[in-house]
């Protein structure tokens, strides 16, 4: 895959670059779960400061390039294979320790590691992050869900499915839970339709909903009804008055 290839090209420059002190990559690759339709992903730590447009242009042809609200320079490779490059200072690496949890096997992951501090911050992490609390994924649901449903009421109906996006991922990390698939948890969509099961699934996507009145109340109305089972499922007592005003605003 092309994307091998630009990995291949990227560790090359990374071991020539004397400037860099360590770098590492993370992602689908490094989980072994990489397909045609992965990106590359990278952190980069250097000990001075680098050009990062020169930098990128060693790597091979590229169609653009723009740091994204986090930071990060996106790339877009010929054949739309996006790549993710993270420029940042030796002093960082400490902080790769506090990082919810590895991409995979610290050896797959290291590029380059001059003096030791990167492995020694991979291989503080655990292999998988910790879940979150039952009682605050339900609650958080719960939030998300009846702004989606206020919003929609007042005629807000792109606020209303921005809103929804949030509440079914929400559903997502509690049907993970629920059902012990707690696999990606990171990104719960990520390979939804495979680690869930397919009943699961179905709810989750009469969850979706595009930008007229129909759609979003069925949505809302399907979001709640899945989202009230888990709750009930993952704690006890469930808040009672809630559920009675959900029930009556919400269930068709």
């Amino acid at each position: 895959m092309i994307q091998e290839r630009l990995i291949a090209r990227v560790r090359e420059l990374c071991r020539a670059d004397e400037r860099l002190t360590a770098a590492l990559a993370y992602g689908s690759f490094v989980s072994g779960e990489a397909d045609e339709h992965s990106d590359v992903e990278f952190w980069l730590f250097f000990d001075r400061a680098v050009d990062p447009g020169a930098w990128l242009a060693e790597v091979g042809p590229t169609r653009h390039t723009v740091v994204n609200e986090f930071g990060t320079h996106v790339v877009f490779f010929p054949g739309l294979v996006r790549g993710e490059f993270h420029f940042t200072g030796r002093e960082a690496i400490g902080g790769v320790a506090g990082w919810p949890a590895r991409s995979g096997p610290v050896d797959r992951m290291i590029l380059v590691d001059r003096t030791g501090e990167l492995r020694a911050a991979l291989e503080a992490l655990p292999a998988e992050p910790a879940t979150q609390p039952p009682g605050e994924l339900c609650g958080r649901f719960a939030n998300w869900l009846v702004l989606a449903h206020r919003v929609a009421c007042r005629g807000e109906l792109l606020r209303a499915v921005d809103a929804l996006t949030h509440v079914q991922r929400h559903l997502l990390w509690m049907a993970r839970l629920a059902e012990n698939r707690t696999q990606h948890w990171l990104t719960p969509s990520r390979a939804a339709e495979t680690d869930l099961p397919a009943d699961v699934v179905a709810v989750l996507h009469r969850a979706t909903a595009t930008a007229d009145p129909v759609s979003l109340t069925a949505a809302v109305s399907a979001a709640w009804t899945c989202g009230r089972d888990y709750w009930q499922r993952l704690e006890q007592p469930v808040p009672e008055a809630l559920f009675a005003e959900l029930d009556a605003a919400l269930r068709t």
